[in-house]
């Protein structure tokens, strides 16, 4: 594979067009960062669609951020989006870097600058969800979790029905696999045993519940396992003072002087009762 950012070039054609001769020499796939700045002028992807049919490199690109369509009309995405999987390229949304990375030059009203990858999935293009980087200076967060991502991206395009949720899943998982052009994905016969068991009824909950992996099985051979929290239930009495503690619990009590009356405070009278802080009486401790 070989990998390009031509907007750090200070000649961006001139570097997409050497990534494509060099993918065509060693015959390797490209994954290109493309189209981040403030404005959707001047966007490489025309020409990235260009060459690929000119190489046929279909089905062997991938563009990652593709930031300024998020400052593009929908009608104008959506024209672009449906030339891309006649020719072959596949898009990776990079939501924490474009969040982190779009909109610096205002001081308010800033924009999102996350791609809307279902869009996208509506009109064929075949879309991924990722992180750039993590804890680097264009990305200082993350924790790998991919479903974390997800649900990010989610929440930043304000996606919420159960099917586009579902969607995102597809993106970490079965678009993915042929993003990565990879053959033996899925369960089948024959297929490596490479599974992860997430704590989830459905993939839409998975995306809205950020639900955590309870296992992971590499070649058939269990390499991860996550205990749940547990819930730790607090004593039946909070802890009081010892001389209030013995009067709840059948102890003498004690007047002024600090002697003994002689007479047990039964536990649990109306005003204990009353209170949140205990449990009713049982039956064979009835108040006086």
């Amino acid at each position: 594979m070989i990998g390009g950012a031509p907007r750090y070039d200070v000649d961006e054609a001139g570097q997409i067009h050497r990534i494509f001769e060099l993918a065509r020499e060693f015959d390797v796939d490209i994954d290109m960062h493309l189209d981040v700045g403030p404005t959707p002028d001047a966007m490489n992807i025309h020409l990235v669609r260009e060459l690929t049919e000119k190489y046929r490199r279909g089905g062997r690109v991938v563009v990652g951020h593709m930031a300024k369509l998020s400052l593009l009309p929908p009608a104008e995405v959506a024209a672009l989006a449906r030339s891309l999987p006649d020719t072959g390229i596949a898009v990776t949304v990079l939501p924490t870097t474009d969040l982190f990375l779009m909109g610096r030059n205002r001081d308010h009203s800033v924009v999102r600058g996350v791609a809307d990858a279902n869009l996208l999935v509506e009109h064929g293009v075949n879309c991924s969800l990722s992180s750039n980087n993590i804890l680097n200076p264009a990305t200082p967060y993350g924790d790998c979790s991919l479903i974390r991502m997800a649900n990010l991206y989610a929440n930043v395009l304000q996606v919420d029905r159960p099917g586009k949720l579902r969607e995102c899943f597809g993106m970490l998982t079965d678009m993915s696999a042929r993003l990565l052009n990879l053959k033996d994905y899925g369960f089948a016969v024959g297929h490596p045993a490479d599974v992860v068991v997430i704590a989830a009824q459905a993939p839409e909950q998975a995306i809205a519940e950020i639900s955590q992996p309870l296992a992971v099985f590499k070649n058939g051979k269990q390499t991860v396992v996550w205990h749940p929290p547990e819930l730790v239930r607090r004593a039946r009495f909070p802890r009081l003072r010892s001389a209030t503690r013995r009067r709840h619990h059948g102890a003498p009590a004690f007047n002024a002087a600090g002697s003994s009356t002689g007479t047990p405070v039964r536990a649990h009278c109306a005003a204990c009762r009353r209170s949140r802080r205990w449990a009713r009486p049982r039956r064979s401790r009835p108040c006086p």
